[in-house]
Parts: C-alpha cells; sequence; structure tokens
C-alpha cells in the first residue's frame, strides 16, 4: 500500500510539473516543433522539385553547420564520417605512415616524416612528390583525400610511388601503417646546465602524465628552473588542464570552475595529487594563439604566483565543450560552459551571446573588464586573455623572409642540402657559411621574387591620389626618385636580411637530419621569447620582484589599470 501511495506521489508530481509548467516553455516548444516541421516540408520540396539532382546529407550538413556558426566556432555537428578525425584531436592517435603531406597546385609534397614513425622507417623523405597511392593518382586530390589515402588499420600497407630530387625514376615505397601518437611533449631539454626546457604542443590524453615525466627527466639531468613552451598550444581536454596545471601547485587547490546554463554540470575542478615541484622557478611561454586549456595552465599559475609569464598575451578562449551523442553514430560538440580560474576571473574575449545588426561581433570592451587579484596581491583582468607578466613584441619578418617562405624556396634548398649532405653537425651547432649561404643565393637565381614592400603600396596610393587631384606633374620626379631607391634597397634585401633568413634556412636544414627536435634546438640561439626567459631566470631578484605586488617590475605588466577591482 506504502509503495502505491508512493508511486502515486511521483506520478502525480509529474503530472504536476506539466500542468504548471511556464506559458514561455510551452511556447518555446511549439517553436521548436514548428520550425522543425517547416524545415522538413520544406527539404522535401527541394529534394523532389530543384532542377538539378542534390545530395541530402551534404545539403543537411550545410544547414546545420549555418546555424551552428550563428552561435560560436566550437559549436559543431560531428558527422559519423568525421567522428575519427575528432577522436584524433582528443586522444592524439589514428592509424596512419606518420607523415605530414602539402599540396602545390597538382603536386603531392611531404612536408615532414615524423621521427620513428613508419614513413621515417620507410625511407620516406621531406621533399618526396607522391604520384600515387595504392595506384590512385593523387594529383587531382586534395589535402584531406589525400589524408585519408594514407591512414588505415595498423599493419595494412600503403603502396607508395614518389620522386625525389636527385633521383631520375620513380621510387616506390612501401609503408606498413601502424598507430600514430602524436605527443603532446614533442621537447624537453637542457637550455643552459641548471635551466631545463620542455614545450607542450597540446592536450590530449595523458598530457599531464607526459609534462610530469619531461619535469622529472629535466631534474634528472640538473635543471634547477624549468621553461616552459606553451606558445601556439591550441588546447584540448579540460582534465588534463588541471593535471598539467597540479605540476606546480599544492594538491587541494581550486584549478578551474565552470559556470553554464545547466547548472548540475557546474563543476570546480582541484588539484588531485601531489605536485612535482612547488619552489622552482619557472617562466611559462605564452602567444596569442596560445588557447583554452593552455590559458587556464598559464592563468594558473599566474593566480597562484607559481610562474613568470614571458610573451605575448594569449587568444582568449574561456569556453567549455561537451559533446552530445545523436542519432547514426554522428555527435554534437557544444559549448556549454565558461571557465573561471582562482582568481575568478574568465579570459573569454569575443562575446558570441551579442551580435551587431549586421552580424559582427564584438569583443570584451576595456571599460567592462574587472580586476582580480592574485593570491600575493598582483592585480590581473579578466577578458581578452592572459596577460603576460613580460610582455615580448611580435618579431615581424621582412617581405623577402615571407616571399622565401610562401613559395617553399627554403625547403626546396634544404631538399637539396640535404641530397647532397649525408651528415650534418649537432643541431646546436651547426651553421651555414657564407659561402654556403651565397650558394642559396644562386639557387634563388631566375626565381620568382618579385612581392611589394609596404613603401612601394604607399607610393602606388599617392600616384593615384596626386593624379586624381592633377598634382602629379608636379611631383612626379621625388616619387620616381623614391621608388629608384626603393628599388635598389629590394635587390640587396637577400644581403641585408641575410640573418633572419640564414636561421630560418638552418631550422629547415637541421629538420632533415634532426626531424622536430632537431629544428626545436636549433632556433634557442635566435628565439627572443626564450632569450628573454633566460634573462628572467638568470636574475633571481627580477623573478622575485615580478611576482610581488607593488614592485616596479611589477608594475610594469601589459595591462591598462581598470576600475572596479575585486
Amino acid at each position: 500500500m506504502r509503495k502505491k501511495y508512493l508511486a502515486g506521489l511521483v506520478l502525480g508530481g509529474a503530472t504536476l510539473l506539466v500542468s504548471f509548467r511556464s506559458a514561455s516553455d510551452n511556447e518555446r516548444y511549439f517553436e521548436i516543433a514548428k520550425n522543425l516541421d517547416i524545415f522538413a516540408t520544406l527539404f522535401k520540396e527541394v529534394n523532389t522539385y530543384y532542377v538539378d539532382e542534390i545530395t541530402p546529407a551534404k545539403m543537411v550538413k550545410t544547414g546545420i553547420d549555418a546555424m551552428l556558426k550563428s552561435l560560436d566556432p566550437y559549436t559543431n555537428y560531428i558527422p559519423e564520417d568525421d567522428i575519427e578525425d575528432f577522436r584524433f584531436m582528443t586522444t592524439g592517435q589514428y592509424g596512419g605512415i606518420g607523415a605530414l603531406i602539402s599540396k602545390r597546385g597538382t603536386k603531392t609534397i611531404v612536408q615532414a616524416a615524423y621521427e620513428g614513425s613508419p614513413a621515417q622507417k620507410a625511407g620516406l623523405l621531406p621533399g618526396d612528390e607522391i604520384i600515387t597511392i595504392n595506384g590512385i593518382n593523387v594529383a587531382t586530390k586534395n589535402n584531406s583525400d589525400i589524408s585519408k589515402l594514407l591512414k588505415g588499420q595498423a599493419n595494412s600497407v600503403a603502396k607508395l610511388l614518389v620522386t625525389r630530387y636527385g633521383q631520375d625514376v620513380p621510387t616506390e615505397i612501401n609503408i606498413t601503417r601502424d598507430k600514430i601518437q602524436v605527443e603532446n611533449v614533442p621537447y624537453y631539454g637542457m637550455l643552459t646546465p641548471d635551466i631545463g626546457y620542455f614545450q607542450l604542443a597540446g592536450f590530449t590524453i595523458d598530457a599531464g602524465k607526459e609534462a610530469r615525466l619531461a619535469v622529472m627527466k629535466l631534474k634528472e639531468q640538473g635543471a634547477k628552473k624549468i621553461v616552459f613552451d606553451i606558445r601556439d598550444n591550441p588546447g584540448g581536454l579540460l582534465n588534463e588542464a588541471v593535471n598539467v596545471s597540479n605540476l606546480f601547485v599544492n594538491k587541494g587547490l581550486d584549478i578551474v570552475s565552470t559556470k553554464g546554463k545547466v547548472t548540475d554540470w557546474n563543476k570546480t575542478y582541484k588539484a588531485l595529487d601531489a605536485p612535482l615541484d612547488t619552489q622552482m622557478p619557472v617562466v611559462v611561454l605564452t602567444s596569442n594563439r596560445s588557447a583554452s586549456a593552455s590559458e587556464i595552465v598559464s592563468g594558473v599559475l599566474q593566480d597562484y604566483d607559481r610562474a613568470v609569464l614571458v610573451g605575448k598575451r594569449t587568444f582568449g578562449k574561456g569556453l567549455v565543450q561537451a559533446t552530445r551523442p545523436l542519432s547514426y553514430n554522428s555527435q554534437l560538440k557544444v559549448t556549454t560552459a565558461k571557465y573561471y580560474i582562482p582568481s575568478g576571473r574568465c579570459i573569454q574575449e569575443i562575446d558570441y551571446a551579442h551580435r551587431a545588426d549586421d552580424g559582427s561581433l564584438g569583443k570584451v570592451p576595456d571599460s567592462l573588464r574587472t580586476a582580480f587579484k592574485t593570491t600575493s596581491g598582483r592585480v590581473v583582468y579578466d577578458g581578452g586573455g592572459v596577460a603576460p607578466d613580460v610582455e615580448v613584441q611580435e618579431r615581424t619578418i621582412a617581405d623577402i623572409t615571407r616571399v622565401l617562405l610562401q613559395k617553399n624556396y627554403l625547403f626546396d634548398y634544404a631538399t637539396r642540402y640535404r641530397a647532397a649532405h649525408a651528415t650534418l653537425p649537432p643541431a646546436r651547432e651547426f651553421h651555414l657559411s657564407d659561402a654556403e649561404y651565397q650558394k642559396f643565393i644562386q639557387f634563388l637565381g631566375g626565381k620568382d621574387l618579385s612581392y611589394s614592400t609596404d613603401m612601394e603600396k604607399s607610393l602606388a596610393q599617392l600616384s593615384s591620389r596626386a593624379k586624381e587631384e592633377k598634382h602629379y606633374d608636379d611631383v612626379k620626379a621625388e616619387i620616381e626618385a623614391i621608388r629608384r631607391k626603393v628599388s635598389t634597397n629590394k635587390s640587396n634585401d637577400l644581403t641585408r636580411f641575410k640573418p633572419e633568413i640564414r636561421e630560418l634556412l638552418e631550422q629547415e636544414i637541421v629538420s632533415r637530419y634532426y626531424f622536430q627536435k632537431g629544428q626545436i634546438e636549433a632556433s634557442f640561439d635566435d628565439d627572443p621569447d626564450i632569450l628573454m626567459a633566460l634573462n628572467v631566470l638568470n636574475d633571481q631578484a627580477r623573478y622575485t620582484a615580478l611576482l610581488k605586488p607593488g614592485t616596479p617590475e611589477a608594475k610594469s605588466r601589459p595591462e591598462v589599470k581598470k576600475t572596479g577591482e575585486k
């Protein structure tokens, strides 16, 4: 009898809930049903009567993508065919050959073969041109198509027909596919006898374990200080951001809180493990492409005054996504919350909830940014990413250097160099001689190096304006004199910007012998962020002052003072 009574209460409660559902909810559900019905009938009519044949799946996906695009860039529909790509983004693992491929018109060029990968073991080299994959000509295939041809189950074989610089006859290379695990920590090593360095490139599964192992190895090698490079890291799994932060902060401390519309999902994540080190001086390198999980880590270490941040302001993505299953094995990746780091700030920069009448989006204005405080009392601000404690200006490259990169001339010369030199000194010791640089200039002879400098563009605008205003004849001689001077300077650009060009060429050449790790090491002596990090870590007084409120060093942080401190 009691059970029947209780059952009656539950059912009665359900009835009451339905009965007293707000009018606004009923109207909302009606609007959803109504518009879904409109969409279904519209699609049926288009499918029946449109003049040309349409692909239903493609058309519906276009509609879904357009709908979700109106929300934010991170809410995405993932059809069944793309699930493997999505899984790679979260696990860093896929079945394939372990090579990076790019298209140059109809040519398919191997950009890199990862160290230890099936491609590298089989002898595939950067600069090789792939003609066919398992007998399929790839001249008209795009990058996505080629990627699918190269990927496959472990132990299956990809048969590649390639042409190689210095060889007249195409070569067949058989590569046995394997599970490829892209490392979260692609490099760790010593910058100086007491300063270790490690790079974190992603936050897929086990990022925390990889980072912990890297720091332990560095300490074994004598590291007393650490440079932690998180530049250009696009983020990933939230729990891995917690694990990485936990390496340097005490167990039990708040790491990040999430707050969204579904209050039951709101959660505060704490450091669950014993830290690896809470005293060792740490510099974190950030860039304007450090996003999401990497901003959590850098923000946490800044909020607890655990590290000095060096570099550029981070991207400003303070949004959390969750995946929801849909029918037919598809999924929805949907933004469910904003995250807040220990000081209480959210670093989200773009306001996706409010659009202008023209559909454009705005950033969080400076006037609405709020001041918070770190554990020691340093002032930090929400909105617009995480600002570094020591800002390093973006290094711009010369126009000639940009052309050499865009047209792959540095890459192609490195291919020739590798074919002519069987060995190379260690990455940190290799330097291109003046004689070899002259060979590079000779290699460029007859190649298209045309480009317009900012000065030439300004002169063209000035000439056009002068002609419009009928003053061109008055200034023609002066404009032409400046144009000749600029043209002369351009012809000397390969010499004038030799240090910059040579550094990039050295890195490209080193990568052919020592892969990604060698390329990273070759950049150490010319990387402004790393040089600044070394400067900070080698000046203990400066390092300490940067982490204390009120000091001249702390006041020099690249923030604009605001009202409304918390």
